[in-house]
C-alpha cells in the first residue's frame, strides 16, 4: 500500500514537472500586426504587405507650403520588393524664354519617369544629342538619383503638353521646359530598379500629416469579423 502511494505521488510530481517545463518552453502568443504599420521596417527585396497613400490634401499641402525653388518635390519613396518607386509632385512656373533660345534639359541616369500632367501647360521637349553635358557633382538627389544637364541639341523633339497628357521619359533621355506663360503642373511617378533613391523617403511636411481612416466595406458581413458598435456590444449583421 505504501509503495503503490509513493509510486502515485511520484508520477504525479513527474507530471507536474513536465507540465512546468512544457509552459516555460512554449512560444508567447503574439497579436496579429496592425495594418497599415506607419513605421514598420521594410527589408531590401520584401514587396510590403500593405499600401500607401498619397492624398490630394497633401499634394496642396506640398505646394502651397514648400518654397517654389526647387519645383520638384519628391513626397514618397517606395521600396516594392524588386524595385523601389518614387512619387513627385512638380509645379513649374514661367520660363520666360524667348522664340530661338536654347532649351535647357535634363536626364537621369537610372530613374525613368513618367509625367502626367494636372494643370497648366507648356512646350516639353524630349530626346536627341544633349550638348554642353554637366553631370551631376554627386550632390545626393532623393528626386531622381545620379543626373545631368544640358542642353537639347539635334534630333529632339518638342510639343505642348496639357492637362491630362501622359508622356513616358526613359532614363538617359534628355527633357526640359520652354513656352510656359503661367505655370505648368505634374505628377512624376519614377521606377527604381536600380536602387539610387531612398527607400522610405517621406516629404518632410507631410510626417504630420495622417489621413483619417474609415470603416473597412465587408466588415461584419459573411465571414468577416463584426466590427464593435459603441458601448462595445456587437455590431447587428
Amino acid at each position: 500500500m505504501k509503495q503503490g502511494m509513493i509510486g502515485a505521488v511520484t508520477a504525479l510530481a513527474a507530471v507536474v514537472t513536465y507540465g512546468v517545463v512544457a509552459g516555460a518552453q512554449a512560444p508567447a502568443q503574439t497579436a496579429p500586426p496592425a495594418y497599415p504599420p506607419p513605421a514598420a521596417t521594410i527589408q531590401t527585396g520584401d514587396a510590403p504587405a500593405y499600401a500607401f497613400d498619397i492624398t490630394k490634401a497633401e499634394i496642396d499641402y506640398v505646394l502651397k507650403n514648400s518654397p517654389s525653388n526647387p519645383p520638384d518635390r519628391q513626397l514618397r519613396v517606395v521600396d516594392m520588393g524588386k524595385y523601389n518607386l518614387g512619387v513627385g509632385i512638380i509645379r513649374r512656373g514661367p520660363t520666360n524664354d524667348k522664340p530661338g533660345d536654347p532649351v535647357p534639359v535634363l536626364w537621369h541616369d537610372y530613374t525613368p519617369e513618367i509625367y502626367y500632367i494636372t494643370s497648366g501647360s507648356g512646350v516639353l521637349t524630349t530626346g536627341g544629342t544633349i550638348l554642353n553635358q554637366r553631370p551631376g557633382r554627386g550632390v545626393p538627389n532623393v528626386m531622381n538619383g545620379p543626373s545631368g544637364s544640358g542642353i537639347a541639341g539635334p534630333g529632339a523633339y518638342s510639343r505642348r503638353v496639357g492637362p491630362g497628357d501622359i508622356i513616358i521619359i526613359p532614363n538617359k533621355v534628355a527633357h526640359g521646359w520652354s513656352g510656359v506663360t503661367d505655370h505648368v503642373e505634374y505628377l512624376s511617378y519614377r521606377p527604381d530598379p536600380d536602387r539610387v533613391l531612398p527607400a522610405g523617403w517621406v516629404y518632410p511636411s507631410l510626417l504630420r500629416i495622417v489621413p483619417p481612416e474609415v470603416p473597412t466595406p465587408g466588415v461584419g458581413r459573411g465571414a468577416a469579423p463584426a466590427a464593435p458598435a459603441p458601448g462595445g456590444a456587437a455590431a447587428p449583421r
